[in-house]
């Protein structure tokens, strides 16, 4: 079958035939008379194997060496060929990543486009003062793709660069509350806890309702940080959580000001000293955890809360007694 036949039947350009002729990858079994090629069947079905090897990302040499040298072993090819592709598709959903966010930055110019590609670039620096001045900036110098925003404030573990990115977050609306609610589900207990942290700080209807729905999240660090927030919002859901911080004696000082923040409506000033009151009952919880509820109870107005604080004055606990009675001293005195 002469050189035209061939390029017909298998889809290999006769340009690339006789390239494979020069390289010693597909030598023509025959010639014409004329001195034209002449392939065999056995030759185009090499020709054919040559094709399937090469759509694997075999070079030419490498398809050489595995149907001609029979010491070759496949295996250690393939694992590299593995490899590159791996890192070739990391590559490709990098850079894929970063043109959708900066399509959804909708740049007017080029300049916007490198403005938004250094402050990208600026995120993912290893300095900690690089990033935090990237997340500080992306509010006034360029509209910062809140993807990525949240991507970071999700990944963030240096304390100055979280804070500055939550900051960030809070003043590009609620673009990325929907990405930070996946984050809540997280598998890690670092990203949940970035997540929630985030959320806490942006100031609309729709970060309170995230914030309510993570009071019942398994997770117990997420829905600490939805009560403080929550208690800050007068959010009276958040009570029974903030009360078992206050138990537990975990950042229970902050639950403690939540709780006051929330007493501060007088509808629940009462429902809340009713709930520490029960709490307090003698015999069900350890001292120290006696002893913090009833300083939770300073801060708390009503009458229900100073008629506790009496009788806590005479409790058989002699810390707790000492505690009420400080604490009346101080409500007398106001």
């Amino acid at each position: 079958m002469l050189i035209g036949d061939v390029a017909r039947r298998s889809g290999v350009s006769a340009r690339m035939l006789r390239h494979y002729d020069s390289l010693g990858l597909v030598r023509p079994t025959g010639r014409t008379e004329a001195g034209y090629r002449e392939y065999s069947s056995e030759d185009i079905r090499r020709i054919f194997h040559i094709e399937i090897l090469r759509s694997l990302g075999l070079s030419l040499r490498e398809v050489g060496r595995a149907l001609d040298d029979p010491g070759f072993t496949p295996s250690e090819l393939v694992d590299d060929l593995i490899r590159q592709t791996r890192e070739r598709i990391a590559a490709e959903t990098e850079l894929l990543t970063r043109l959708r966010r900066i399509g959804a930055a909708e740049p007017a110019n080029w300049e916007d486009v490198l403005q938004i590609v250094a402050l990208l670039q600026a995120l993912g620096a290893e300095s900690a003062g690089k990033r935090q001045r990237a997340a500080l900036s992306s509010v006034d110098e360029a509209p910062m793709p809140v993807e990525a925003l949240v991507e970071a404030a999700l990944s963030e573990t240096d304390p100055n660069v979280a804070g500055a990115l939550r900051w960030a977050l809070a003043r590009s609306g609620d673009g990325g509350l929907a990405l930070l609610a996946e984050g809540l589900d997280s598998p890690a207990a670092e990203v949940r806890k970035r997540a929630v942290q985030s959320i806490a700080e942006i100031p609309n209807g729709e970060a309170t309702t995230l914030l309510q729905d993570a009071l019942t999240n398994p997770d117990i660090v997420v829905r600490r940080y939805a009560a403080l927030a929550l208690g800050t919002r007068g959010t009276a859901d958040a009570i029974p959580t903030l009360i078992d911080m206050i138990v537990e004696g975990a950042n229970d000082a902050d639950a403690a000001d939540a709780l006051s923040a929330l007493a501060s409506d007088p509808a629940l000033a009462d429902r809340i000293a009713t709930t520490l009151v029960d709490r307090l009952a003698p015999g069900t919880i350890e001292s120290s955890a006696r002893r913090r509820l009833t300083q939770a109870l300073a801060e708390i107005p009503g009458t229900t809360a100073s008629r506790a604080l009496v009788d806590l004055a005479h409790d058989e606990d002699r810390a707790v007694a000492l505690t009420a009675t400080y604490i009346l001293k101080l409500r007398n005195a106001r």
